[in-house]
């Protein structure tokens, strides 16, 4: 034990999986720490309310403590409770989920279903890395950012990425460190279809002939069809000749979505279809039904949905989207769903006071606050949201219950992040009679 060493009890973990304890009445943030340790910390960062601590080391571990099963855990931000057995970590959801039902809407769904599972590696099919030439080390690093500082993660590999990705951010880094853009190019995003795969090179700069040549062969190796972006999303463009298109599918319902590189899609495949599944078979459509699925993306839920229903309209706020969803409609022969483009934290939409039998509500992290408010005009049977992040869930239930009249009636948490703190819940609410 040093000078400025403290030994500490555990009791809890914060929504991002941090051990709390509590020193003279200040709450201490302790990462790496679990509930149940004693362990030995260093504190660092004093806030007005708290204070973080580094921790040096567990003198009596907890059950749930387990090795981390990635070398770079606990130096990359990427995961944050690797230590955390598997089902340890499915409890910590959930039970953060149902704290943000409590604390914020006051309110708790009747059932709890329970957690569906992912494998636990090599499920990440989206990702954005940084990119970091580091003087002292004369090498170019690609990873995730540390956990404790802006700096890009020493990593030559990343097991929650998934292949062919997971194995290659050395060698990248390698090809990016001998271009003359090796100062450049600060970011990397990678992109994995069923058939094919695609990363994205951002550039400050234009490259050399000889470094675009680099770039196509790396992409050969590995099977990857690589894009350069020197600007915006509109810049973004193939070097590998005859990129292919990457696509997805969603076997129960004889799906296939394409999309773009660029295009937000959930990262995790099987959990995705395990979603899309449950939603539909939650929500017992009927073949006269009306279905509004607002923040549609690719089509994600409203192509399946169009199979069992009367008639879909997708509503959503990026019109790069709304067309790729439209050309998915075609692709899939499907006729009874349509698309348009509305900024959804807007509430002046005709859509929105329509009458609907169904709604369906996959937001961002900020939640569907302007659309929540007006579920009572639209009188679905039934609402099922999918949401990323508890606490917006909580808030907008609670307008559900005080000022529209449904209620949850069931919830239960997806494994999209394995050993993050992330978490993806489906609520289904039901209009009270």
């Amino acid at each position: 034990m040093t000078a400025d060493s403290i030994a500490i009890d555990i009791h809890d973990l914060t929504h991002d999986g941090k051990g709390v304890a509590d020193i003279d009445g200040r709450r201490i943030f302790v990462a790496g720490a679990l509930p149940a340790e004693r362990v030995l910390i260093a504190p660092r960062r004093r806030r007005r309310r708290y204070q973080e601590a580094e921790l040096l080391s567990v003198v009596d571990p907890a059950d749930a403590r387990v090795e981390a099963g990635c070398e770079y855990f606990g130096r990359c931000g990427g995961c944050a409770i690797q230590h955390m057995n598997y089902d340890a970590q499915l409890a910590f959801k959930q039970d953060v989920v149902a704290q943000a039902f409590t604390r914020i809407a006051g309110v708790e769904p009747e059932v709890w279903l329970d957690p569906v599972p992912s494998k636990q590696w090599n499920y990440r099919r989206r990702a954005r890395l940084g990119v970091r030439y580091v003087a002292g080390k004369q090498r170019v690093l690609v990873g995730f950012r540390e956990r404790a500082a802006a700096y890009v993660t020493d990593m030559t590999h990343c097991p929650v990425l998934a292949a062919p990705l997971s194995g290659v951010l050395g060698e990248l880094a390698d090809v990016i460190g001998a271009s003359s853009l090796k100062s450049r190019l600060p970011q990397v995003e990678v992109s994995v279809g069923e058939q094919s795969a695609a990363i994205i090179l951002r550039v400050l700069d234009s490259p050399t002939e000889s470094d675009v040549q680099a770039f196509r062969a790396f992409g050969e190796r590995h099977t990857l069809d690589v894009y350069l972006q020197p600007g915006g999303p509109g810049t973004v463009h193939a070097i590998t000749d005859d990129p292919r298109t990457l696509s997805y599918s969603l076997a129960d319902f004889d799906i296939q979505l394409q999309f773009a590189p660029t295009d937000f899609l959930q990262v995790n495949a099987d959990i995705n279809a395990r979603i899309v599944a449950t939603v539909i078979e939650t929500a017992e459509l009927e073949s006269t039904d009306r279905v509004l699925d607002l923040f549609c993306g690719l089509g994600n839920f409203s192509l399946p949905i169009a199979r069992n229903v009367q008639s879909v309209l997708g509503v959503e706020g990026e019109g790069g989207l709304v067309a790729r969803a439209a050309k998915n409609a075609q692709l899939n022969a499907i006729e009874n769903a349509r698309f348009v483009t509305a900024d959804l934290s807007q509430p002046d939409w005709a859509f929105l006071r329509d009458e609907w039998d169904v709604v369906i509500l996959d937001p961002p992290r900020t939640g569907a606050e302007a659309v929540v408010e007006q579920m009572a005009k639209m009188a679905p049977r039934r609402i099922l949201y999918v949401s990323c992040h508890p606490a917006t869930l909580a808030r907008d239930a609670k307008v559900l219950y005080e000022t529209q009249a449904y209620r949850a009636r069931s919830a239960q948490i997806f494994d999209m992040f394995p050993h993050t703190h992330h978490v993806e819940v489906v609520t289904m609410f039901e209009r009270q009679p």
